[in-house]
């Protein structure tokens, strides 16, 4: 209404008449006051430019008790947008992934390019877990020869269990003889990603790569090591229902431990004729997976 007034030469009362609104909706002034929230948001947005409403909303709903519907207006209002490019890609018949169901069952490699202020390139490599999306492992390099992922992967392994795949694109370091001949050894199955989906083999060290400056490689390590932490336990996921990785696998641990106690087989262990062997419940719930200790 206030566009038509500016645009023609016409009364409130004609304009009102013709788009059929009572002249005191058209006088109607909001009274409310957004100015906390647009200060808040504009935090937010600096400290995380890559994140849309939806994860500023969970901030601001711990903090204030917002609704999510006005953050969404006050967002938009204030032209905080991220700007998405969308690319054509070649469209090919592909197989479709298998669903997973347990953490360990693939794992996600990828590599990832910077460079420091003094002009010193150097590289990133980040395993994730593709079902709980918990970084397993991320570290900055000069270079990555297959030796030295091998090295990573195992400490990952140590840490946190052998996954039964990983997921990778062709690059030179995962199709060289030593890798292929590591992943026989470990009985660990190589997967490749999907044409044109160059996310399957996780998107980790992008959003934190985009937004920092690092003075040398020792900062870029310092640097990515926190956002390690940060990525596994503060970020939240949408494909998780917006749950952190690590409270994702907490709970998805508690529900898998409720389980294996109702399939429970009642049989003495150790003496006590009252104990229940949950062993044998785990090995049917999840065959070949040994990353799960009661």
């Amino acid at each position: 209404m206030r566009r038509l007034l500016e645009e023609y030469t016409a009364s409130e009362r004609r304009v009102c008449e013709l788009m059929a609104v009572p002249r005191s909706s058209g006088r109607y002034r909001s009274r409310r006051d957004d100015s906390r929230i647009q200060e808040r948001l504009r935090e937010l947005a600096r400290e995380h430019p890559r994140f849309g409403y939806r994860r500023l909303y969970l901030y601001l709903h711990k903090e204030t008790g917002v609704n999510h519907k006005k953050v969404q207006r006050v967002y938009r209002e204030l032209g905080l947008m991220v700007k998405r490019t969308r690319r054509k890609h070649l469209r090919r018949a592909i197989v479709p992934r298998p669903a997973l169901t347990a953490p360990n069952q693939e794992w996600a490699l990828d590599f990832a390019s910077d460079v420091t202020a003094a002009g010193q390139r150097f590289r990133v490599l980040g395993v994730i877990d593709s079902f709980t999306r918990q970084c397993l492992a991320l570290e900055a390099a000069t270079s990555f020869p297959s030796r030295r992922v091998t090295r990573l992967l195992e400490r990952a392994i140590a840490e946190h269990g052998k996954p039964q795949a990983i997921r990778s694109d062709n690059g030179p370091e995962l199709t060289s003889r030593h890798y292929l001949a590591w992943a026989i050894e470990w009985k660990i199955d190589l997967v490749h990603i999907q044409p044109g989906k160059p996310t399957q083999n996780g998107k980790l060290p992008y959003e934190y790569l985009n937004t920092s400056w690092f003075w040398n490689l020792f900062d870029a390590r310092r640097k990515i090591s926190a956002w390690k932490t940060e990525y596994s336990s503060r970020r939240p996921h949408s494909s998780l229902g917006y749950l952190t990785p690590d409270e994702f696998a907490r709970q998805w641990k508690a529900a898998f431990l409720s389980k294996a106690k109702l399939m429970a087989v009642d049989q003495p262990h150790h003496g006590n004729s009252d104990g229940l062997r949950y062993a044998p419940a785990l090995t049917r719930l999840l065959p070949g997976q040994e990353m799960i200790s009661t």
